[in-house]
């Protein structure tokens, strides 16, 4: 979501008005869920996609027109099930899809990409609000806890009931609000920039984790190593704690040089609330480093948090693979925590 906030105010700041199209809510086998969003300008389809098929091309149809009358409104789609539709998708259920004009010389369009950009760059925990509210052409808005809102007024039991899913909220006046995390709370800490990492950045970076590199050689610590890395920082291994802070939100992956400090870097992360910790090695290698780590006075518990070896079991061998099978494995993690947070909050 972030390259396409950036794509559509370099599209404002060049005078092309645009139409933000985004599903608000689905049902059924439809291509894609709330969230999808995708950018149309003059130019056509800048960025995102909302599925692919019918439902995408009568969106980008509809944006073309809404570019040419300058308002926004919110579509229903229907789709039935083994209809085969004009361009070959076979699918059932149902699509809101919101289509927001944005004009290139309003102040507040510019300045709501730059609330966007500002969010992730901070990394608080922030949503994007947008009201959805029929025959209305609705603002939209980024929120977070410390930095507030920003953007158009939203109501104070919508901000209230912010969660972790997608979801369209009614407000007491009577408006539609749907709302979305836009950045998730936490980062994964990745302890050694060889070539797993090196591999891993990109494709972590690709599905919204917010990556740090941790290493104790220089020449592994360039940014220029890691597409997608947020910071890397020159450490002591032995002392990670004087460099970052670990919380509850975040993920460890260690995979230091020849592993030589991987079980001091483990016994470390162990005494820190990360959410995950996975280590990468030989079942061998974790026999050994378990024996090691019950001396120095860890236990069963302790063990129970450790996913080794890391990434989920494709039979993975090279760098590539390796970073495949670890990316999959946290976006299992982070869904199923994610659900297990909605539950908690009811």
């Amino acid at each position: 979501m972030r390259t396409l906030f950036r794509q559509m105010n370099q599209a404002l700041n060049n005078g092309q008005n645009a139409v933000l199209v985004t599903v608000v809510a689905s049902s059924g086998s439809t291509p894609r869920g709330a969230g999808a969003r995708m950018l149309i300008t003059e130019q056509g389809r800048l960025a995102g996609t909302i599925g692919g098929g019918a439902v995408e091309y009568r969106s980008e149809q509809m944006a073309a027109e809404l570019l040419k009358t300058g308002s926004s409104r919110l579509e229903f789609f229907q789709l039935h099930k083994n209809q085969v539709l004009d361009l070959g998708m076979v699918c059932g259920g149902d699509v809101h899809v919101y289509f927001r004009h944005f004009k290139s010389d309003d102040p507040s369009a510019i300045a709501l990409t730059q609330a966007v950009e500002s969010a992730y760059r901070s990394g608080e925990q922030s949503w994007l609000i947008t009201e959805v509210t029929l025959e209305k052409e609705g603002g939209m808005a980024v929120y977070s806890a410390h930095s507030g809102l920003k953007g158009a007024e939203v109501p104070q039991e919508v901000i209230d009931t912010l969660g972790n899913k997608p979801a369209t909220i009614h407000s007491d006046d009577g408006r539609d609000f749907y709302c979305e995390k836009l950045v998730q709370a936490g980062r994964v800490y990745i302890f050694g920039g060889g070539h797993v990492a090196q591999a891993l950045v990109p494709a972590l970076s690709a599905v919204d984790f917010r990556c740090t590199v941790l290493e104790d050689r220089e020449d592994f610590c360039s940014p220029e190593l890691f597409r997608g890395v947020e910071e890397t920082i020159l450490i002591d291994n032995n002392k990670i704690t004087e460099y970052v802070t670990i919380t509850e939100d975040d993920y460890v992956v260690i995979m230091t040089r020849g592993h030589k400090d991987d079980m001091i870097v483990q016994a470390q992360a162990m005494r820190t609330p990360a959410n995950y910790i996975g280590v990468i090695g030989s079942r061998h290698k974790i026999a050994s480093v378990r024996a090691k780590l019950m001396e120095m006075g860890f236990g069963e518990e302790d063990f129970q948090r450790v996913t080794t070896p890391i990434g989920l079991d494709i039979k993975a061998e090279t760098p590539a693979e390796i970073a495949v099978s670890i990316t999959a494995q946290l976006i299992q993690h982070r869904a199923m925590r994610l659900q297990h947070l909605t539950r908690m909050n009811g």
